[in-house]
């Protein structure tokens, strides 16, 4: 199984939109190179962030189509298949494989209590797109309404050979991860990677206390990329720094709802994309949203290379 290396930033991919709503291949080929260019040792489509929940089932198919051509093999590339018909996952699954994916990202079904039932899903999910494909479980308690204790995790690396990776979301979250790191440890458990999620929130923390990296979205990924690799290289008061510079915006990013606008107006604004555009519903931003976002631009020193 080829899962490749779990470190520094696995970047979650926005969906670029024209302004009528309809798929941005141009912006999707520049979006995945600026990745690259950046330093992201992975990316991540069709998540939360990628607004898959509002994508046909064709148009999922066609962009990571699309992002596969484009990134062809120099970076792993997984995509979320999470859905509450394993048929579904199934089909997404064989047809992101078939070109040439590293593997899925999935989460346990919204409002499950039951640990039994949890594990019988995954298992289910794991049968279903084969043992060979490596897949990412997503903890995302905010989202998902399912809580996943660190001992439940350990018992389903255990129990699922293809759990490759564990995207840890869970807020507040530190104690967990220091609790998941001691359960996942040679010979009693494999060694299961984690990568940190909510928008790199809390970062420096969740490495110190043993993640490998991050795996989320922002719209400075090298800001990210830089972090990860202070800390790997023993620098922590320096990721520290860096880390301090942006958490004001880090922060103004993560909002529920509101932070895709964000995240895609600051990507426009940096040349990525053409469109800022959300697909309807989502939030469109306001003038006094734009103001404040540059505002935080110009605190931080940032120039853009194209005018509003």
């Amino acid at each position: 199984m080829t899962t490749g290396k779990f470190h520094g930033l696995f970047a979650i991919a926005v969906t670029p939109f024209d302004d009528d709503e309809n798929v941005d291949d141009a912006s999707l080929e520049k979006l995945c190179e600026f990745y690259l260019e950046k330093g992201a040792t992975g990316i991540v489509a069709l998540g939360i962030l990628g607004e898959a929940h509002r994508l046909l089932f064709s148009e999922a198919t066609a962009i990571a189509r699309r992002i596969l051509a484009i990134v062809g093999g120099r970076v792993p590339v997984y995509f979320g298949a999470s859905n509450p018909a394993i048929k579904v996952t199934q089909a997404l699954t064989q047809e992101v494989m078939s070109r040439g994916a590293t593997g899925i990202m999935v989460a346990p079904l919204p409002n499950q209590k039951d640990e039994g039932q949890i594990l019988a899903y995954l298992e289910g999910v794991a049968r279903s797109v084969g043992a060979d494909v490596p897949i990412i479980l997503q903890d995302y308690p905010q989202e998902t309404n399912t809580y996943l204790s660190a001992a439940f995790i350990a018992r389903a690396v255990q129990a699922i050979p293809s759990l490759c990776a564990f995207k840890h979301e869970d807020w507040p979250g530190l104690s967990k991860l220091s609790a998941l790191r001691a359960e996942t440890q040679p010979p009693t458990v494999r060694n299961l990677p984690i990568l940190v999620g909510n928008g790199a929130l809390f970062l420096p923390l969740e490495l110190a206390r043993g993640a490998n990296g991050a795996m989320t979205g922002f719209s400075f990924p090298e800001v990210l990329v830089q972090i990860c690799a202070l800390f790997d290289a023993g620098k922590r008061d320096e990721a520290e720094d860096l880390y301090d510079k942006f958490l004001p915006f880090l922060r103004y990013e993560h909002q529920p709802v509101f932070g895709l606008a964000v995240r895609k107006y600051v990507l426009y604004r940096r040349g990525i994309i053409a469109s800022a555009k959300t697909r309807t519903p989502g939030y469109q931003l306001r003038p006094a949203d734009i103001a404040d976002i540059e505002h935080f631009m110009a605190r931080l020193g940032v120039t853009f290379p194209i005018a509003r």
